[in-house]
């Protein structure tokens, strides 16, 4: 799988030394110093100066080192997760417009009232093989339907045939940007966002990020009269110039989270600001047929292996 630079920091080389190497380089050299320059040898232990003198010359280079790679205002257990990244991200690739087909064929196969949906993936994904792309770039989708038609199925399905993780982000229990962008240190609960959390536990930097029913996400306002909405947070994800270089406020780095696919889900689009929906248009979908729901259940009881008079039986109540 092709790779990207993610993280913009510098990492150290793997043979910087640690503090105590340091601390037994510098003593040595001091030793060797005063062995030159014809000053006696210590009797017993290194005078308590000198000691404290190499260790602050030991720390100054370490922090030397740390500053210049982008990382040094992060604690040991942040700048441990940044190491997933030492040799950039992955990315999952759709290789030939083949392969396109036959993931929008699947897709289309499992849930054909989602035509509109599966047609604008299929199109960007033959688009990416033609540009050369290192792995498809599918515009933000934005599905507007009658609940329980499917929608947030459809994107789980989607993940699974391009083969990517996918986290599901429930607007409903998750109002405020947070989720999406993370939070700054100072918080109670200061912690990355979902999305690149996903990235950093399985190193694939173009998952799919659901968020379902988003048009029900409300407002967060700090005591300062600060709103922190889902929908604004969500901006700079949906234009990928701004993607490429998004700075996350838990890290205070920049990463490139312009290869993630975007499926947001709404039964509507009241309450939805005109920003997000110029970013996002929406994708119109209709309710299911009779027709739709007796092919789904002909397809999930041969997936389930089910006798045909059970399947007979739900075709039936429909």
């Amino acid at each position: 799988m092709p790779r990207i630079k993610f993280a913009d920091v510098k990492f150290p080389d793997h043979n910087t030394p640690s503090l105590y190497d340091l601390e037994v380089r510098l003593r040595k050299h001091l030793d060797q110093f005063r062995e030159r320059i014809g000053s006696p040898k210590f009797e017993y232990a290194m005078p308590e100066a000198d000691r404290m003198k190499i260790k602050r010359r030991a720390k100054a280079y370490l922090s030397a080192v740390s500053r210049k790679s982008g990382m040094g205002h992060l604690d040991d257990k942040d700048r441990q997760s940044m190491e997933a990244f030492r040799n950039g991200a992955e990315l999952v690739s759709v290789e030939t417009e083949h392969r396109a087909d036959e993931i929008a064929s699947a897709i289309h196969t499992e849930m054909p009232w989602m035509a509109a949906a599966t047609e604008m993936i299929w199109q960007d994904m033959r688009s990416s093989v033609r540009n050369g792309d290192a792995a498809p770039r599918l515009r933000p989708l934005l599905l507007v339907g009658p609940p329980g038609i499917g929608k947030s199925h459809w994107a789980r399905l989607l993940g699974q045939r391009l083969v990517v993780p996918t986290t599901v982000i429930e607007a409903t229990g998750e109002p405020a940007s947070f989720s999406v962008t993370g939070s700054q240190r100072g918080w109670g609960t200061a912690n990355p966002g979902k999305p690149l959390e996903q990235i950093i536990a399985n190193g694939i930097a173009n998952p799919v990020i659901v968020v379902d029913e988003i048009e029900k996400a409300g407002n967060v306002e700090s005591r300062r009269g600060v709103r922190f909405s889902l929908t604004e947070g969500l901006l700079p994800f949906l234009e990928r110039s701004t993607a490429a270089h998004w700075s996350c406020p838990y890290f205070r780095i920049a990463f490139d989270m312009s290869w993630i696919t975007w499926v947001m889900t709404a039964n509507s689009v009241d309450g939805l600001s005109q920003p997000f929906l110029s970013r996002c248009p929406p994708t119109k979908l209709p309710d299911l047929s009779v027709e739709h729901l007796m092919g789904f259940a002909d397809r999930e009881g041969a997936r389930r292996d089910l006798p045909h008079d059970a399947i007979d039986a739900v075709k039936d109540v429909i």
